[in-house]
Order: structure tokens, then sequence, then C-alpha cells
């Protein structure tokens, strides 16, 4: 079953389009069923305009705080982008998990698994931390570990990074992930 915080960052469609720039942001929005697109681009000043532009189409847009130029990593930009009306966000910082919720803002804590060390590093971060949902990359990851993960977090979890056909997306998804995300065009639907 998926957490209600979860169901409100991917709805129905397991596929959550990832655009790298503002074209492929505005095909997200224009041509999928996605619930909600992940900005992978953006700074302060973009920020107003994608909010804007995301509900015309009535979708949630998350943004990648930390790849988002202009933004304090700090109790104070995530007040900024509460205010601007940003209501879910993905970062790798385990301390802006904890203010993000403080703030009532949906966060996604991504985690880069690229061995055993990382992984046993990411569980114990999460030991501190209760993100809304767990993003892994890449999303090719043996099934057993994720059963693992969600074993151990018992979180929501979105794989992405290295897809590029929709057979893998299909193989991601049985593994037991609640979403894909994807910056490929092509996957989105």
């Amino acid at each position: 079953m998926v957490s209600p915080a979860a169901a409100k960052i991917v709805g129905t469609q397991p596929i959550v389009p990832a655009p790298r720039n503002v074209e492929n942001f505005r095909l997200a929005l224009s041509s999928t069923p996605a619930t909600s697109v992940i900005a992978l681009f953006s700074d302060i000043n973009d920020l107003p305009g994608l909010i804007a532009e995301a509900g015309k189409w009535r979708k949630r847009l998350i943004i990648h705080f930390d790849l988002c130029d202009g933004l304090g990593k700090d109790r104070a930009g995530l007040k900024m982008i509460a205010r601007m009306g940003v209501t879910a966000f993905v970062t790798t910082k385990t301390q802006l998990v904890r203010l993000a919720q403080e703030e009532e803002l949906l966060v996604i804590q991504r985690m880069f698994l690229v061995d055993s060390e990382s992984l046993r590093t990411g569980l114990n971060l999460l030991k501190n931390t209760r993100p809304d949902m767990l993003e892994v990359l890449p999303a090719v990851i043996p099934a057993p570990i994720i059963a693992n993960l969600l074993t151990q977090t018992r979180l929501p979890i979105m794989a992405g990074g290295l897809l590029s056909t929709h057979e893998e997306i299909s193989r991601v998804l049985k593994s037991g992930v609640t979403a894909v995300s994807t910056s490929r065009p092509e996957l989105w639907t």
C-alpha cells in the first residue's frame, strides 16, 4: 500500500518525469499523465513561473533543492520555497529532511547506491530522518537490495537513473518500488 504522502507525490502514475531544462519541463506538463514533475534544473528566479505553469496543468512541481541555484540550503531557503508555493522537493541533505517536515513540505531523500558501504551509510542516515519517500539511484539496483531497503526503511521508494527502455522500467517497478523517475522524454508515457 502506498503511503498518503507518496500518493500525493506519484498519484496513480508510476513514471515521474524529471526534466533537465524548461523545454522538457513544458513537454512533461503537456504530454504526460504524471501527477508530479521533478525539475532537475532551476534557480530561485525561475521558481514562480515554474510553479504557475505546473499549476495550469494541475501538476505538482517537485524541485531538486540541491540543484536549484540561489537557494540557501537551510531553514530560510525552505521557508522561502514554501511561501512561493513549492510543496515538495528532492534532496540528498539529511538536515533538510528534518527541517522540511517542520515546514510541512513533502520531501524525497535521494540516495546514491554504488556499493555496500553507500547502502550501509544511507541506512544509517535514515535512522535519524523520516522522509516521505526515498529515491534510490541508479534505478537498476537488484531486486533483493530493493526488498532489503523496503524492509529496513518501511518507506515508499522511487528509483531513478540509468533507465533506457520501457522494459527496464517494468522490471524496476516489479521489484517493489512505488515509482520511477526519468529525464528521458521517450520514457514518460
